[in-house]
């Protein structure tokens, strides 16, 4: 792991085998992967779900 990392959480997607998922692991939003966690989650606390289908592109 990197060393700017350890003091970080990593949301669910940590556990992910996806690249483009696993970029977004330390993100400061608490993603969840498509699974019935986050319906169930999202059903428990009345909230909608956020979709992202996700982009990833060269910055240069």
């Amino acid at each position: 792991m990197p060393k700017e990392k350890i003091n970080e959480k990593a949301n669910k997607l940590i556990n992910e085998k996806s690249p483009y998922l696993l970029q977004h692991a330390y993100n400061p939003v608490d993603w969840y992967p498509w699974r019935e966690e986050a319906f169930a989650k999202a059903k428990e606390e009345d909230k909608p779900i956020f979709l992202s289908i996700g982009y990833s592109t060269c910055h240069w």
